[in-house]
């Protein structure tokens, strides 16, 4: 079995392809700028009024850039379902001064013919293929697996609240980190289905990116060992802790990385563990949120992944630097690819 994993990140795209014929360390890898990164910089370096078609990617870099490009006088007119990258509700687009305009007015409108126009997406499969193809003669995938950040959108609630209402809607009892994967995305999820759309026909799995380096987390050899414990993901804008024991998360914590010092993150730790840190302590801190199903037996280590990671060396806590398959960068791959595999055990793939 071959799989392609992609953990799209704010800075950048880790990408394994494994193929299961040879060990996990020789798979071929690539860190790569991540596609927000690659789009904002074209912004960035344009002078002329921009187009933008596609899909609905990740969109925080890339917001910035075109409201700055805005600014310095150019217009910038974008298909609604590419504007939603900026924001779900079209509204907030329009008021940062875009046009928002119909499908294929690129094409069918002279009054754009002098507009450079860029396509937003977070996965390009013909690109990877072909660069990957360059080093293995014989790439072909069965399985692609993404992971992207995505908060979900509702009318009823803010993207903090509805994020963790729908981890609590998966998580009302302790459950194995690969179930976090998804078959088939739910509509809600609008990044991710928009990566699903892109990639149809090839058997994608997609993920939270959190998830994804939380599971990718637990296959590092030092840590497969331990029974009852915490995996923190110290990302550059999101930190997420889940609480794992018997190989099942029992409670995770998400906030904002540069908001905690070392003694907060020793607090959160200490009550994720405990089962007494609540959604409203860490929501009213200008954090995402928690949700804890079980308090765990004891906390044997923490484990840290995540380019911010060494801001736990700051604290009290016993904690191991986690590198599955011998690479902190492939964290996030490695537990797309044990996603896959664990669906395919349970027969949830073919």
């Amino acid at each position: 079995m071959k799989i392609l994993a992609i953990d799209i990140g704010a800075g950048t795209q880790d990408i394994m392809f494994y193929d299961d014929s040879d060990t996990i360390e020789n798979s071929i890898k690539f860190v790569l700028p991540s596609p927000p990164i690659i789009i904002s910089k074209i912004i960035e370096n344009s002078n002329t009024d921009l187009y933008f078609d596609g899909d609905i990617m990740g969109g925080g870099k890339i917001k910035n850039f075109i409201i700055t490009h805005i600014e310095k006088g150019y217009n910038v007119a974008m298909e609604k379902q590419a504007a939603k990258t900026i924001k779900d509700d079209l509204k907030v687009v329009e008021a940062i001064g875009v046009e928002l305009v119909d499908e294929n007015s690129y094409e069918n409108d002279s009054k754009f013919s002098n507009y450079s126009k860029i396509t937003l997406k977070d996965v390009d499969i013909d690109e990877l293929s072909s660069t990957i193809a360059k080093y293995d003669l014989d790439f072909s995938f069965d399985y692609i697996a993404v992971a992207v950040q995505d908060h979900g959108f509702s009318i009823k609630m803010g993207d903090r609240d509805f994020r963790f209402e729908k981890i609590r809607e998966r998580l009302y009892k302790p459950l194995k980190i690969e179930d976090f994967g998804f078959i088939n995305v739910p509509d809600y999820f609008s990044r991710m289905k928009a990566v699903e759309r892109s990639l149809n026909g090839l058997n994608p799995i997609t993920m939270d990116s959190k998830f994804a380096a939380v599971c990718g987390a637990c296959q590092d050899p030092i840590v497969a060992k331990l029974n009852s414990y915490v995996v923190m993901d110290i990302g550059n804008g999101h930190t997420m802790a889940a609480s794992i024991e018997n190989g099942h998360i029992h409670g995770v914590f998400e906030h904002h990385t540069s908001m905690l010092g070392p003694r907060k993150i020793e607090s959160l730790v200490d009550k994720l563990t405990k089962a007494t840190l609540t959604h409203r302590q860490v929501h009213d801190d200008h954090g995402h949120g928690a949700h804890i199903v079980n308090p765990i037996s004891k906390l044997e280590k923490v484990v840290v992944t995540g380019p911010k990671r060494s801001i736990i060396e700051n604290t009290d806590l016993n904690y191991y630097d986690a590198a599955p398959a011998g690479d902190v960068m492939m964290t996030g791959p490695v537990g797309l690819i044990k996603t896959v595999e664990y669906l395919k055990s349970q027969n949830k793939i073919s």
